[in-house]
């Protein structure tokens, strides 16, 4: 038991320091952004420097910094509740040497986080691509705040589906104590991917959200992390998140209403 507690209070300690670590630089880039500004546009909104290239920047640089920092944004908002799943999973992977369950409980972290960066490497092109055509068509530009609505109100939806409710109840079930894994590498690897995917489709209104009301606005990220780690932990789950999604509709219809009114 004092061995056990020991792993745990490191566990959770070392996981604390990266959750510090990454939201520090999560902070420290998005200040960074907002310092520099964005680029104003036809229709009131103002576009993102997160989807531009700096001055004498290659796309492909652009597309780099991106990636790093959405891999360190993602980490400062999927930790609070991914750490319980992997530690159930450190628990599941049965009586092995303590060295060996971390290495393992880091892999399958690893995966998990794979798929996000793959998420955004996915985004990153579609962003760009979308921010040029609005760059050279006034007429598109115009439409993008009612556009945004229409995507909360979507995304909004999607939260009330039972496709959501399927991914979410296999993002809450994880093994525990009464379901012993294999203790190797591949079913680690696979562990955490697997993982991830449930995750990425559970969150994918949620990432909609963020991606199209400010990729980089600390505030959004904090409302967003809030309601994933949310919908994961409290006791009706699904519940929750139909809730949220009820409130991301209504977001959704007074964007659109205040797009589309006078002025």
């Amino acid at each position: 038991m004092a061995a056990e507690r020991m792993a745990r209070h490191a566990f959770f300690g070392a996981s604390a320091l990266l959750f510090a670590a990454s939201s520090a630089a999560t902070i420290a880039w998005c200040t960074s952004m907002s310092a520099m500004g964005g680029m104003p546009m036809p229709g009131g909104w103002t576009l993102s420097m997160a989807w531009m290239r700096m001055c004498g920047q290659t796309w492909a640089g652009a597309a780099t910094d991106f990636v790093g920092m959405w891999a360190v944004m993602t980490a400062a908002m999927m930790l609070p509740s991914l750490l319980p799943m992997l530690w159930r999973y450190r628990q599941a992977i049965g009586r092995t040497g303590e060295a060996r369950r971390g290495l393992l409980t880091s892999l399958a972290g690893a995966g998990y986080f794979l798929v996000w960066l793959a998420c955004g490497a996915a985004a990153f092109p579609v962003g760009a691509a979308l921010a040029a055509i609005e760059l050279r068509h006034v007429a598109l530009a115009r439409a993008v705040p009612v556009a945004t609505g229409l995507a909360v109100l979507i995304a909004g939806a999607v939260q009330c589906t039972s496709w959501k409710a399927r991914h979410l109840a296999c993002c809450r079930e994880v093994p525990g104590r009464d379901h012993v894994l294999p203790a190797d590498a591949r079913t680690a690897w696979r562990h955490g991917l697997r993982l991830g995917l449930h995750c990425s489709y559970c969150c994918a209104g949620l990432t909609a959200i963020l991606l199209v009301m400010g990729v980089m606005d600390l505030r959004v990220m904090a409302v967003v992390a809030a309601a994933i780690t949310a919908e994961r932990f409290a006791p009706a789950g699904a519940r929750v998140a139909r809730c949220i999604g009820g409130v991301a509709i209504g977001a959704g219809l007074l964007l659109i209403a205040h797009a589309a009114g006078p002025g």
